[in-house]
């Protein structure tokens, strides 16, 4: 807008985009003062840069927890889809963030318009100062686990390592119930089989020293008679079916042993979540950085609510005024301020739509003349038909009473 004591520089097309970031209107801050066009671009910048750090931070989350957690597996083919699916979740959480923050800015009015922020005030934007914690605390999580990535890797190997020696132990513990089990039902069969053993050595080792000393005499067949014997019993001890089952059983135990020792690495490496990583974030970092950190983003994200609750009405404020005003004459709403109090003692606008008034007016209008012109068509059909009666009345009962009439 062209004036003669003040001329506004032309406002890019970046701080028009800023502008509307923050919900401000083009065609007022282009008549008002060049300060009210600053406020509201950084305005919108605040809401911009929460918008685009709400969707790095969503889209680090959703990559963290989807991620291959083997490192085997990490390389950027596997890693793909992955990249993919954080990327589009981060840039919907993003604008989901963005247009939220962009409500609670554009909802939040400027108060009693001075820098002071009354109790009034600050009550009535306590709802939208909720919501900006949240977002907040929301954006600060993924955010601090990426800061402190070296820290907790390091950390996060150390328990992975601690939960693996856990879980070995535990599982060794838990099988160790079946090997004894099955260890005792095994002892019975096995410490005859292994007496049998010893006796068979024994005999072997008589056998071997008589057949040296002599020749092959009745006391080496005897002994050799007995070996034998012994060996028979021991083969026929070994293929014993309740023995071979107790046999298959320690192996199958040994084996889903084995199976579960050999997942004992997968089972630490899943504790890699986001929830782990936050916890370990705050072991690493302690309360007050993390508190710190919080309480950075809440700022950032609470700084456009108090700023437009401090800020002094300016041009831009009574140009918006004068724009409500003008489109409420236009279309017949009056607004009488603080006209009446409720029961609760509190000062209420009286509003009046004077064009749906207009209307009303006219629809009750028309129905009353439709009223008295029906009334009027009755009596005149009614004065009509007296007349008719007087003319002809045997006429007239005939037509309503045939049978009365001829009887």
């Amino acid at each position: 807008m062209t004036r003669d004591y003040y001329q506004l520089p032309k406002a890019g097309k970046i701080m028009q985009f800023l502008w509307k970031c923050a919900g401000g209107d083009k065609y007022l801050l282009e008549r008002a003062t060049y300060s009210d066009q600053i406020k509201y671009m950084c305005l919108g910048g605040i809401v911009f840069a929460t918008g685009a750090m709400a969707g790095l931070a969503g889209g680090y989350a959703i990559y963290t927890i989807f991620a291959p957690k083997d490192p085997n597996t990490g390389d950027l083919l596997n890693s793909f889809p992955h990249i993919i699916m954080s990327v589009v979740f981060g840039i919907i959480w993003g604008l989901m963030i963005f247009n939220i923050d962009r409500f609670i800015v554009t909802s939040t009015g400027k108060g009693d318009g001075t820098e002071k922020i009354t109790w009034d005030e600050l009550k009535s934007a306590i709802p939208r100062i909720i919501m900006g914690m949240i977002i907040a605390i929301t954006i600060s999580k993924p955010i601090e686990i990426r800061m402190f990535q070296q820290e907790i890797q390091t950390e996060l190997k150390s328990k992975q390592i601690r939960q693996q020696t856990i879980f070995i132990e535990d599982t060794k513990k838990n099988f160790q119930i079946e090997l004894d089990r099955n260890a005792k039902d095994l002892a019975k069969y096995e410490t005859e089989i292994n007496d049998k053993i010893a006796r068979h050595r024994f005999l072997e080792s008589q056998y071997v020293e008589e057949a040296r000393i002599i020749t092959v005499g009745p006391r080496a067949l005897a002994l050799k008679s007995q070996m034998d014997a012994v060996a028979i019993e021991i083969r026929n001890d070994k293929q014993n079916t309740d023995y071979k089952k107790l046999i298959k059983e320690k192996e199958n135990i040994q084996a889903r042993l084995e199976k579960e020792l050999n997942n004992s690495k997968k089972v630490a490496d899943n504790l890699n979540g986001l929830l782990e990583r936050i916890k370990i974030s705050h072991e690493v970092a302690g309360f007050w950085i993390t508190l710190f950190i919080t309480l950075l983003f809440m700022a950032i994200e609470l700084t456009p609510i108090f700023f437009k609750l401090m800020l002094n009405k300016t041009p831009y404020d009574y140009l918006s005024e004068n724009r409500d005003d003008l489109i409420r004459a236009e279309n017949g709403i009056e607004v009488r301020y603080d006209y009446y109090k409720d029961k609760e003692g509190i000062e209420r606008h009286l509003i009046i739509n004077h064009e749906a008034e207009k209307i009303i007016f006219e629809k009750m209008k028309v129905t009353e003349i439709q009223k008295e012109l029906t009334e009027y068509a009755i009596a005149k059909y009614k004065e009509k038909e007296k007349q008719k009666i007087d003319a002809n009345l045997d006429e007239y009962i005939k037509k309503i009473n045939p049978d009365e009439f001829n009887t």
